[in-house]
């Protein structure tokens, strides 16, 4: 069982932008994460759990200026709740044990890929490339790189 951090301990370890995005429910500027148009082979974990969230084979460039991808690395790993904030109705999309904010999905992505676009804050993220997925203790995910 996951044990989040007390708040001191997460202002400590994470940067200000991520633990307003993940803490906070911010959003980080459009087109300002690294990882917006990056496209390395690796898996997205939550910054603040290490839960692995997305594969880069399921991301894509939508334009919108934040990290996108058509689905979750498993269909346990988000949880997602009705968003009525800013005037918008919208699905918010959160990590599973943490209950980090990441972002949000739409109905908008490619459709020969499912239709959904998940537009996820960079700085809720950490990457970690495939070379690196076995000692950081994914290794379970190296099949997804296979061809």
């Amino acid at each position: 069982m996951y044990n989040k951090p007390s708040d001191d301990e997460l202002k400590k370890n994470l940067s200000p932008i991520s633990y307003e995005v993940t803490q906070n429910s911010a959003t980080e500027r459009p087109f300002s994460s690294t990882y917006d148009d990056f496209y390395e082979d690796g898996i997205y974990v939550d910054i603040v759990s290490g839960e692995a969230l997305f594969s880069s084979k399921d991301k894509f460039d939508a334009g919108c200026g934040w990290p996108s991808f058509t689905k979750a690395i498993d269909d346990e790993a988000l949880h997602e709740r009705e968003d009525l904030s800013h005037g918008m109705v919208r699905t918010e999309v959160r990590s599973k044990d943490a209950g980090s904010h990441l972002g949000h999905v739409f109905a908008d992505g490619p459709t020969e890929l499912g239709g959904l676009r998940y537009c996820i804050n960079g700085a809720s993220l950490r990457f970690i490339p495939k070379e690196d997925l076995e000692k950081e203790g994914y290794g379970k995910y190296l099949s997804i790189f296979e061809d």
